[in-house]
Parts: structure tokens; C-alpha cells; sequence
């Protein structure tokens, strides 16, 4: 399971974009870069969608799967609105977030 788990994670959170061809059937059962990223973007609302870190039918069952980000994928930002400057990037401001 933990294999299994790390696999996954490593594969929905990299930065790959799949051919919407393969994508959009893929995320049918598993869970996508694509769809996993609208869950990192700074929007709000957007937070709220998408959990699932491997198989999508969670997210179907109860309601909080979401296509795609509002903005689409070449406009979507993510992470935390507060935190959206330079300093995050520096590995003492890395560090000290936790903290704050």
C-alpha cells in the first residue's frame, strides 16, 4: 500500500500535462496531474475540490469532483493566496512557515 501510495503521489502532484486524450479517460478511475491540481489553486472554492489521491470515485460519491480549474490550466496559480510573493521560494522563509 505504501508503494502504492507513494507512486501515486509522485504522480498526481508532478508537473506533467498528459494529452487530453488520455487524460480525460484516465481520470475516470485515477486520479490526474490535471485534476488533481485545481485542489492546489488559489482560489478558495477550488481548495475544496478533488481530494482523492488515487482513484477519483470519492470525489464523484460525494460531490466534490470538479473538471477543471475556473481559469484552466495554463492560467491557474497555486497555492495560497497569502503566500504568493518570492519569499516562500527562499529556504529560511520555507523553513519559518510552519511556524507562522
Amino acid at each position: 500500500f505504501e508503494a502504492w501510495l507513494a507512486a501515486n503521489a509522485a504522480f498526481n502532484h508532478g508537473n506533467l500535462e498528459l494529452p487530453r486524450w488520455l487524460d480525460r479517460p484516465l481520470r475516470w478511475l485515477l486520479v490526474t496531474p490535471d485534476m488533481h491540481l485545481v485542489h492546489h489553486s488559489v482560489l478558495i472554492d477550488e481548495q475544496q475540490h478533488n481530494y482523492g489521491f488515487a482513484l477519483t470515485w470519492w470525489d464523484r460519491l460525494f460531490g466534490s469532483y470538479q473538471n477543471e480549474s475556473a481559469l484552466g490550466r495554463e492560467k491557474q496559480t497555486i497555492g495560497l493566496a497569502e503566500l504568493q510573493s518570492a519569499a516562500p521560494t527562499r529556504i529560511v522563509a520555507s523553513l519559518k512557515l510552519p511556524l507562522t
